[in-house]
């Protein structure tokens, strides 16, 4: 296992840049997520890590040791990536043990690592099939594996549940979680599905347009974003927001009062006022709101509604525990806690409070 640290880290391609002087560090044995929309610079971050990409500028570390000259073979990293990358005319046991193979390790050593690696991810009965012969997740399983045997200071997966149908990603996730848990290495995961890096990561590194706009715990980027990017990035469905001007302890919106906590900013501030669909409850007083859809989902009911009317309206989500008598066309009311609301400066997007 080992620390890793980006520092001041710049990527050009020519004379565009793609990322501007990120700089942060990775605890010996964490599971972090770098998590971004697409183009925002996570993956060419991991390729550099690996030693996949040149850094224009900067130092990666690892281990306490700078990597930036070392060729990927001699960094003792191992990368699952999106595609499998399983070599078709092998076997999953020759796949596993091709790296062990190419050291030229000891013929009992590669059985031991291999059957190891096997029995941690129920790969005992796989062992003499091709790829061809593997569905999708055991594909992945198989890559992991080769990763596992090779006994790396970090793992690196790039965005590794793409190819996977929607039960099968929430099923790997777990496995993944587990496996590191197991195994506590370092670990660095990419990925754009927020609620991968929500449930996956001991800390997440939000990026966006090649910059790192917050870094932390799930639970700490949820509850308290640090900008209007992070709020509506993070989150499933995403934070509903509305713009306004501050006053008093209220946000003045869409024709209504939206409550805040006192002190924030400025008396006419302009603002974004965010509220998360599931801190919004359904009540006989309150914003008022007219539904557009329902959608039902069993434990949970999701609204559409429309707060305002013609120009100076916008539609809102709100996530309800258990069933709803309403109808399109009803109109609700909307119980909005203070407490729960997230303002951000309109100019910078940054947040106030």
């Amino acid at each position: 296992m080992a620390a890793v640290a980006f520092k001041n880290i710049h990527k050009s391609y020519g004379k565009v840049k793609v990322i501007h002087g990120l700089g942060f560090d990775i605890a010996d044995g964490e599971f972090v997520v770098l998590v971004g929309p697409s183009g925002c610079g996570k993956s060419t971050l991991l390729r550099m890590l690996a030693g996949l990409e040149e850094i224009t500028d900067g130092e990666i570390v690892i281990d306490g040791k700078v990597v930036n000259d070392l060729e990927s073979k001699d960094r003792d990293i191992a990368m699952v990536f999106q595609s499998y990358a399983l070599y078709p005319h092998m076997t999953v046991r020759q796949n596993m043990a091709f790296s062990l193979r190419l050291r030229n390790a000891a013929k009992a050593t590669t059985d031991e690592r291999v059957d190891s690696a096997a029995r941690i991810l129920n790969l005992d009965a796989l062992l003499d099939r091709y790829p061809r012969e593997l569905s999708g997740g055991q594909r992945q399983r198989v890559a992991m594996g080769r990763a596992i045997v090779r006994d790396p200071k970090v793992f690196l997966f790039d965005e590794p549940l793409s190819n996977l149908d929607a039960k099968l990603r929430v099923a790997m996730r777990a496995e993944i979680k587990a496996l590191h848990q197991r195994l506590k290495t370092t670990t660095v995961y990419v990925t754009h599905d927020q609620i991968e890096a929500m449930t996956m990561a001991d800390r997440i590194v939000v990026m966006h347009d090649g910059i790192v706009e917050q870094i932390g715990t799930p639970l700490q980027l949820f509850d308290r974003p640090g900008n209007l990017f992070v709020a509506q990035f993070i989150g499933s469905p995403s934070m509903n927001v509305v713009q306004g001007s501050l006053h008093g302890d209220a946000v003045e919106a869409l024709g209504t009062r939206w409550p805040v906590q006192p002190g924030l900013g400025h008396e006419g501030q302009a603002v974004h006022y965010g509220v998360r669909p599931t801190d919004i409850v359904v009540a006989g007083q309150g914003v008022p709101a007219r539904v557009i859809v329902i959608e039902p989902t069993g434990a949970e009911t999701e609204l559409l509604v429309e707060v305002g009317s013609g120009a100076d309206s916008q539609r809102l989500v709100v996530v309800m525990h258990g069933r709803t008598a309403a109808q399109p066309d009803d109109t609700v009311h909307l119980q909005l806690d203070p407490a729960r609301a997230h303002v951000f400066d309109a100019a910078s997007g940054a947040r106030l409070g």
